[in-house]
């Protein structure tokens, strides 16, 4: 049997010894606790010399945190030194902790897709002790937040960064170590409230606690449930009555970055110490690269821990959205009492609205996917209208654009999606990606995506056409512009849900390899391409206007009772005054989406409660699925990006909850009436 002594610094309340299996060989492990008392540690080393296999040497930190700061670090020095003279293998467990730290936190980082830190909100409540920590996420976001200075030396102001952190930990912090005078201040209760209110806010703000395994239970104390609910908490050594600590405060997630190699946990420097005896390390030949190799070998990982019993991940997101004219900037409480008290001064109102700042209009909770991932996000607002937006030009836009996107990365946002812009600004997006801080999409391709699908949809609920074989519409569509960016989309779409499709356009080379392409991937459709749009335009169940070139081509008062039209340009060719020509036929400008979730939470964008904008339901359907990357970009969608987003809405949940025409959603009743009038003037036919 391997004896393993841990002589600990920190208190000896917590002694307990255990017997354990490892590596095929038997292990006993006791721990002997000395208060702080550096002389009864050295007495110790040198009782259990030659007697144990190993000495762990543990509860530096802890004694530390006792206030015992300068005289200890002297005695901590000759204590190390008595170790290395020992003919026992003396361990601190430093080498393990510095390659486990950082091990750990990169090894989730990849295991959970790459992207599981990106740009989080993290809080340390002690940087130095956390070092390593901190350097590796500081990779992944940099939104660092240190107590350092606040529970050491009673600053109301936390630090910033890791340059703020060596700043801090070098001269400065010697210095406030010896200002006279400074604990008459700092344990005032005026001085102590504001700390406590500090530190309080920012972990609230937080969505990942880095917590020191010394004094862990004096710095989760103060908080409550509200204040971690929902956190991420990272340490190391994590016993079970923690995990049951963390549980009731409503924490989601533990990441142990020490590995629980044995049925009981135990410390870094007994693990170490054990990995010495195990694979028999002559005193003095251990090295990084040793070390290495045993993690490699006995694939250690770290462990995360789900309080509740279920896996959770929360990503976060936030979407732009803009005022689409004067009347949406009335509903602003302020402005909507200027309105009425002076009509007249909107105009100028609406000017000066395009320079406010942006800002935080709604916080968006309660999205929950049917893989279990989860999503939150901030809706941050622009005041500037599309009028404006075209009469300032696409770099004012851009700039005020690329100032949401710093707002949303200190929020913590992982992807920020774009409302939709006006035609003139089609560019922007481009610029935006290339500057932002943030991976950026405009929504796009859901928005062509959902379009269609409300086409689909609002031809069944027309009820005038009949399915083959459960799926296929037996219906006739047609798409104008078909060779077009977003044209080529639509054709490929309605050609997997109509029965016949006509494809009319101006270049009829394209057309014939569109064409081609087509009936390849769906032999079977009925295929028809032509250059012009009036040659059986009174006989489609369903046309899509998908290039602005349409307005001269599609005369609403030529197609057939009943007839279903999805206008999908920015800005759509209709006005309500046409449309108001032919009640019999629905005009369509797309599909709102419902997302995943019982208890969706946001204030009102002039939807129902939890039905958003296509552009939004992209942003959200990448945040759920962990891409956050630059998605759609520019004016015109691609085939396969706008394929997928509806696969991948599909599989997190989202759902067609409304059709919108020229006007807004049509509701249940509106659609009925449409569908009352065409089936008379058919009968009337």
């Amino acid at each position: 049997m391997k004896h393993i002594i841990q002589i600990s610094l920190g208190p000896s309340l917590d002694d307990n010894e255990f017997e354990t299996g490892f590596l095929k060989q038997t292990f006993h492990v006791q721990r002997l606790g000395t208060d702080g008392d550096v002389d009864k540690a050295s007495d110790l080393l040198l009782k259990w010399n030659k007697k144990a296999d190993a000495i762990a040497l543990g509860g530096i930190r802890s004694a530390q945190s006792l206030g015992q700061k300068r005289a200890l670090k002297n005695d901590l020095a000759r204590l190390l030194k008595l170790g290395s003279k020992l003919e026992t293998p003396v361990t601190s467990g430093d080498m393990l902790r510095l390659v486990g730290h950082e091990w750990s936190l990169r090894h989730i980082q990849f295991k959970l897709g790459n992207n599981y830190f990106n740009n989080a909100r993290v809080f340390f409540f002690s940087g130095r002790s956390s070092r390593t920590i901190a350097r590796v996420m500081a990779e992944y976001s940099d939104n660092l937040t240190f107590a350092d200075a606040s529970l050491e030396n009673g600053i109301p102001r936390l630090i910033d960064g890791m340059k703020e952190l060596e700043r801090y930990s070098g001269r400065l912090r010697d210095v406030l170590d010896w200002v006279p005078g400074k604990s008459m201040l700092t344990d005032s209760e005026p001085v102590r409230s504001m700390i406590e209110h500090v530190v309080r806010q920012a972990v609230q703000k937080s969505h990942v606690l880095v917590v020191p395994h010394h004094s862990f239970f004096k710095y989760l104390d103060p908080y409550t449930v509200e204040d971690l609910n929902g956190k991420t908490v990272i340490t190391s050594t994590v016993y079970d009555d923690r995990i049951d600590y963390l549980k009731d405060k409503g924490v989601d997630v533990i990441i142990d970055t020490t590995p629980k190699l044995l049925s009981n946990v135990a410390g870094v420097s007994v693990l170490e110490a054990m990995l010495r005896v195990a694979f028999d390390i002559p005193k003095g030949e251990e090295s990084d690269d040793e070390l290495l190799e045993i993690i490699s070998n006995m694939q250690m990982e770290p462990r995360i821990i789900y309080p509740s019993g279920k896996p959770k991940r929360v990503n976060r997101f936030a979407y732009v959205i803009h005022p689409p004219s004067q009347e949406y900037l009335k509903k602003l409480k302020p402005i909507e009492v200027l309105s009425d008290i002076a009509p007249g001064m909107m105009d100028t109102v609406e000017k000066v609205m395009a320079y406010a700042p942006p800002f935080v209009y709604s916080t968006v909770s309660g999205i929950r996917s049917e893989t279990g991932v989860e999503a939150e996000g901030w809706l941050i607002a622009l005041g500037v209208t599309p009028e404006q937006m075209q009469a300032h030009g696409p770099d004012f836009t851009t700039k005020r654009i690329l100032e949401a996107a710093e707002i949303a990365k200190k929020k913590g946002a992982q992807i920020m999606g774009i409302g939709l812009l006006p035609k003139a600004m089609k560019d922007t997006s481009l610029d935006v990606a290339k500057h932002a801080v943030l991976p950026i999409t405009t929504g796009n391709s859901y928005f062509a995506s959902s379009a269609l699908w409300a086409g689909a949809e609002a031809v069944r609920k027309m009820g005038m056409t009949r399915l083959k074989n459960g799926k296929l519409l037996r219906a006739k569509a047609m798409v104008i512009g078909a060779t077009g960016a977003v044209g080529v989309i639509c054709s490929h779409l309605l050609a997997r849900a109509f029965e016949e499709v006509h494809l009319v356009g101006r270049n009829i080379a394209k057309l014939l390899a569109l064409q081609e392409s087509i009936l390849k991937e769906v032999p079977s459709i009925k295929l028809h391409v032509s250059t012009r749009a009036d040659k059986n335009l009174s006989e489609m169940d369903m046309i899509v206007a998908a290039s602005s070139g349409t307005r001269d081509v599609l005369d609403i008062m030529q197609v057939k009772p009943g007839c279903v039209i999805t206008d999908i340009n920015l800005p759509s060719i209709f006005t309500k005054e046409g449309v108001a020509k032919r009640p019999d036929v629905l005009v369509i400008r797309g599909g709102e989406i419902r997302l995943p979730g019982d208890q969706v939470e946001m204030k009102d964008i002039g939807l129902p409660p939890g039905v958003v904008y296509a552009g939004l339901a992209e942003t959200i359907t990448l945040a759920l699925e962990g891409r956050f990357e630059v998605f759609t970009v520019g004016t015109s969608p691609q085939w396969d990006k706008v394929r997928e987003i509806y696969r991948l809405g599909l599989k997190h949940g989202m759902q067609l909850a409304a059709i919108s025409g020229v006007d807004g959603i049509y509701s249940e009743e509106e659609i009925a009436r449409v569908k009352e009038l065409a089936i008379k003037e058919r009968n009337r036919a």
